[in-house]
């Protein structure tokens, strides 16, 4: 661990992870909570979203307009997100206004009053979010493939959970999942840039060390992947389509090939998908590979958008390249491109202390520990071109392959698909 990166443990359990950048003017600092959408009960789908939506509408001390004006009166920003395993509220300030968003963030966990009125307001909030969702086919095919390839695990369930299931959630049920999930044993306070420990821990320990230690979250059953090949009909004039297969979780040892692997797939516009199916023939606008990962499992995905008459030959063009990578080893001019790529993404991502960040809670929540810069380059460094043949062997086989595709009613592709790369 970097002598600028900290860690402290409170008694109630909350862990303090802090990196002090030196010339930084800003502290981003973000509190993660060790709960997502796949740890809610089916009935209550949507409620770790929901609950991150009602903290800031509201406080004891602080009305929703109080706390947009308190943010913006020092130029910082406020905001959150809900995860499938984690959710976070996070702030970004000049170091000097540390003190503030330290209280503000702590006030939305500690005292939101989940005013009725409010929840009502926020619950058709919500429900026109998941019908933007389903109105935008380019944001609806990943959900699609999320529940397709984890078919029937809460894992590939909907992170804004479904018009019925919001529409079933009352107070009682938003403030019992805080209570249960927003305790000192599955909080984690991370921040990055202007920023001193000892005062940071002052500070934590003053506002949230009376948090109850609770009980952390046991381990999820690990998912499993389905194998399976569907077709939504919409009124549309593309044909959006996710190909995907098993990849790894968060802390496999050969991640890193994987990100390797991305990054040759589809993952850069020098990419062989995106070189062969844009550039070569012109038969995409939009195409792209991402690594989908989690604690204990994952999925490596393709997504195109192309004309409903392409679909099909553009999913057996990403089938061929998944095929070519479980039989060739790579060049050692490609690994060394693709190398260089990531490093270089790396290094210009850690001048951001919004990153910096990201990556301390990244560490600690996968990993348990973290990894300085040098170390981080080597691993890089130290994949060769037979790790990534044996991953695209381990992971891209057949009985894990799923193709999801929305498009206009009638578009006759799926009879047109060998779903193989074997």
């Amino acid at each position: 661990m970097s002598v600028m990166v900290q860690k402290t443990v409170l008694e109630n359990g909350l862990r303090v992870i802090s990196e002090q950048i030196p010339g930084a003017h800003s502290t981003s600092i973000g509190i993660w909570v060790g709960v997502g959408s796949r740890h809610e009960p089916p009935r209550l789908s949507g409620i770790a979203h929901f609950v991150e939506h009602m903290l800031f509408k509201g406080t004891d001390r602080r009305s929703a307009k109080d706390i947009a004006i308190e943010i913006d009166s020092v130029g910082g920003v406020l905001n959150a997100f809900t995860g499938r395993e984690h959710t976070c509220f996070y702030a970004k300030v000049l170091g000097d206004k540390l003190p503030l968003a330290v209280d503000l963030l702590s006030d939305l966990i500690l005292h939101s009053t989940f005013d009725l009125d409010e929840i009502e307001k926020e619950r058709r909030v919500i429900l026109q979010e998941i019908h933007m969702v389903a109105d935008t086919p380019d944001d609806l095919i990943h959900d699609l493939f999320s529940q397709e390839f984890w078919q029937g695990e809460q894992l590939g369930a909907s992170i804004l959970g479904t018009e019925r299931t919001v529409s079933d959630i009352g107070r009682a049920d938003l403030q019992s999942f805080l209570f249960d999930y927003y305790c000192g044993s599955n909080l984690l306070i991370c921040a990055a840039g202007a920023v001193d420990h000892a005062a940071l821990l002052s500070l934590v320990r003053c506002q949230l060390g009376s948090l109850p230690a609770g009980q952390p979250l046991p381990p999820a059953k690990k998912p499993r992947s389905v194998r399976s090949l569907g077709l939504v009909e919409k009124p549309l004039e593309q044909a959006h389509l996710c190909l995907g297969a098993e990849a790894l979780p968060q802390n496999h040892p050969l991640r890193f090939a994987s990100y390797v692997l991305n990054v040759l797939l589809g993952g850069s516009m020098s990419s062989r998908l995106f070189q062969t199916i844009r550039e070569e023939r012109g038969l995409a606008y939009s195409i792209y590979s991402y690594l989908n990962t989690h604690s204990d499992a994952g999925a490596l995905v393709v997504y195109a958008g192309t004309s409903p008459d392409d679909a099909a030959e553009v999913a057996r063009i990403i089938l061929r390249e998944l095929a070519w990578f479980r039989s060739q080893e790579l060049t050692p001019s490609a690994l060394r491109a693709a190398k260089d790529q990531l490093k270089g993404q790396l290094v210009l991502s850690l001048e951001s202390t919004d990153s910096r960040m990201t990556r301390l809670a990244k560490n600690e929540l996968f990993l348990g520990r973290q990894l300085d810069m040098v170390e981080l380059l080597d691993c890089f460094e130290q994949v060769s071109a037979s790790d990534v043949l044996q991953l695209s062997q381990l992971t891209l086989r057949d009985n894990t392959l799923n193709l999801q595709l929305v498009g206009p009613p009638g578009m006759n592709a799926l009879p047109l698909i060998d779903l193989t790369v074997e």
